[in-house]
């Protein structure tokens, strides 16, 4: 454990509630409990040494392992080959369903394939990022680790031949290890449960294996019900499982990532906590969702966005761009001072300064999302629709104002072109749905700010001399954003001004079909060094380029663009120079726009066919 795999040597497993990063050496690198957004028990991902991890792996042989999920499903399975034999390392979650819950389950299930094997289990957990210290209690069956604010029990499988039990831990300052051999068709392993009321009871291999069956049923269930049946299923259905994976199901909410503090160039300081809920990411959420006949899962974000904005208004108050994943608004930021970071990137940082900014445009994306909703169907009630239009009322009247854009720069407002059009997308949609439905609004003023909007856009957002739509009034400088514009009906994609902004972009933003959000040495955003190319503005350009007519470089460039995925179909935030992804770890932003750029495509694609 002393170097630190790279961020895509990880698989992602879950139960709706928190999740867990397993690298391709078996080793569990980062767990919090009970929520996405609690303090880490295994946090090894941001200091190898003080974070804690969890490894069970082959003892003392030479091996290779890969990775592989179990089809349908987001059970994780690690292969160790080695000169005497072949074992296989399941883990998973059992689903704790919509109850928030302090109870949470992780099964570590070994078998033998072929030949024996000696493993070895290694737990060290660091509870509150290593902060808090712990006490172990032994027991009969199994062993609790007891913090000042959490807990967690740990019980080898029973009735195991050849195997181990409670009797062969070795516990000292560090944790607990033990090692065991396994034979052909052997089954072992051990289980880690938080918060049991119960003294500790070590589950039988029969047991270990229902609850593999129960957890393998459900999800096969879940993504079954996909209406999706384009060219790429298999990436589909994987990032539809991820997004999944990632929603918090008391409450609907999805994180922008269940990891904090990876960095977007390593040895930076670009290290964000991401396990919260932006407006924004969620918002996107519902067109994936929708394009793939989850309307429950769509609802149910819908529910939660509509408490947060008549919250807001009931408090005379702009919507928050991200809240906590109960739609707590306390976001504080803080640095963990003692985490040396990802591959020494510091500083460690958990909380997000971020919600106190101004971002004009999560307006758009979160009627976009309510249009896109009620034309599936899914009718905003009464309650819900006059706290939406009160909240259009106040864009009207705060449009037009310095904000700190999409990309949540910390160097100072501007009038970014992105915000402007995003809040025309807002104003735009919201008539639509009060017309559609003929529901009260103050029609005249939003179409009247609308085209205010439009028109202020189209003289200033447009740099004569770059002959491209830049990212704020006061720059020339590009901003991959924008991309979105003709696919959220703007502006024409056979526009001039359009066509040309394109080919701006294609010069000076595009890397061998990868795209940068921007430049930051050009455009500073208020923190030093560089970053890698950004995936979503990736699958946008993808769309961009097929809604321009370019249908052959569009697919070429999501061809391209699906071999950065790591070996089990998953992406952080970013792609480095080198290939390597970077940044938070799996990515919202990245899957929810594969969906979507792979759904749209598929369409063109068969309309040209």
């Amino acid at each position: 454990m002393q170097s630190y795999p790279a961020v895509e040597d990880h698989g992602l497993i879950g139960d709706l509630q928190t999740a867990a990063l397993i690298d391709s050496d078996g080793a569990i690198d980062w767990f919090c409990a009970p929520r996405f957004d609690s303090p880490s028990i295994f946090g090894a991902l941001l200091d190898r040494r003080k974070g804690g991890h969890f490894q069970v792996a082959p003892d003392g042989i030479d091996y290779t392992s890969k990775q592989l999920y179990l089809p349908g499903t987001p059970i994780l399975i690690t292969r160790f080959h080695s000169a005497d034999g072949v074992g296989e390392l399941l883990d998973f979650m059992p689903v704790t369903g919509e109850h928030a819950t302090d109870q949470h389950r992780l099964i570590r299930l070994v078998r033998m394939v072929r030949g024996s094997m000696r493993f070895r289990f290694d737990c060290r957990p660091r509870f509150n990022y290593g902060r808090d210290p712990y006490e172990l209690e032994v027991h009969p069956e199994g062993d609790v680790f007891r913090s000042q604010t959490l807990s967690f029990t740990l019980c080898a499988f029973k009735n195991v031949e050849r195997a181990f039990h409670v009797g062969d831990f070795h516990r000292d300052a560090e944790g607990v290890s033990a090692s065991f051999t396994l034979h052909a068709g052997d089954i072992g392993g051990v289980s880690l449960e938080t918060a049991s009321p119960h003294a500790p009871r070590a589950l039988s291999t029969e047991e270990a294996c229902e609850l593999l069956a129960e957890t393998r049923d459900y999800w096969r269930r879940w993504v079954g019900g996909s209406s999706y049946t384009g060219r790429w299923r298999e990436m589909v259905e994987r990032s539809a499982m991820t997004l999944k994976l990632m929603t918090y199901a008391p409450t609907g909410a999805l994180v922008a990532a269940p990891t904090a503090g990876l960095p977007e160039q390593v040895g930076g300081q670009r290290n964000w906590d991401y396990r919260f809920t932006w407006i924004r990411d969620a918002s996107f959420s519902v067109h994936a969702l929708l394009r793939l006949g989850f309307t429950d899962e769509a609802q149910k974000y819908l529910s939660w966005l509509g408490a947060r904005i008549t919250e807001a208004r009931d408090g005379g108050q702009p919507l928050q761009i991200v809240y906590r994943i109960d739609g707590s608004p306390d976001l504080q930021e803080e640095v963990l001072g003692h985490l040396e970071g990802y591959r020494g990137s510091a500083p460690v940082r958990i909380g997000n300064g971020a919600a106190g900014q101004l971002q004009l445009d999560i307006y758009g994306e979160a009627l976009v999302a309510f249009d896109l909703a009620d034309r599936e169907g899914l009718i905003t009630p009464y309650r819900g629709w006059r706290k939406t239009a009160e909240l259009m009322d106040w864009l009207c009247a705060h449009w037009d104002q310095p904000e700190d854009g999409i990309w949540e720069t910390r160097s100072g407002r501007q009038d970014f072109t992105y915000g402007r059009m995003m809040s025309w997308v807002a104003l735009d949609r919201a008539i639509r749905v009060a017309q559609r439905r003929g529901r009260p609004a103050d029609i005249t003023r939003w179409t009247a700010q609308r085209d205010a909007i439009y028109e202020q856009v189209m003289t200033r957002g447009f740099h004569p001399k770059r002959q491209a739509f830049v990212q704020h009034y006061d720059t020339d400088i590009l901003d991959a954003s924008l991309l979105a514009m003709a696919g959220l009906g703007f502006i024409s994609p056979s526009d001039p001004m359009w066509e040309s902004t394109l080919r701006a972009m294609d010069a000076e933003l595009v890397s061998d079909s990868l795209v940068y959000r921007y430049d930051p040495k050009a455009s500073p955003d208020g923190l030093a060094g560089t970053e890698g190319t950004f995936n979503m503005c990736t699958f946008w350009y993808v769309q961009a380029l097929a809604q321009a007519g370019r249908l052959d470089d569009a697919r070429l460039t999501f061809e391209k663009m699906l071999t950065y995925s790591n070996p089990l179909g998953l992406y952080s935030e970013e792609i480095a120079p080198t290939g390597q992804q970077i940044g938070n770890f799996p990515q919202a932003f990245s899957h929810l726009s594969l969906i979507s750029t792979a759904s749209h495509l598929d369409e063109l694609l068969d309309q040209q066919r």
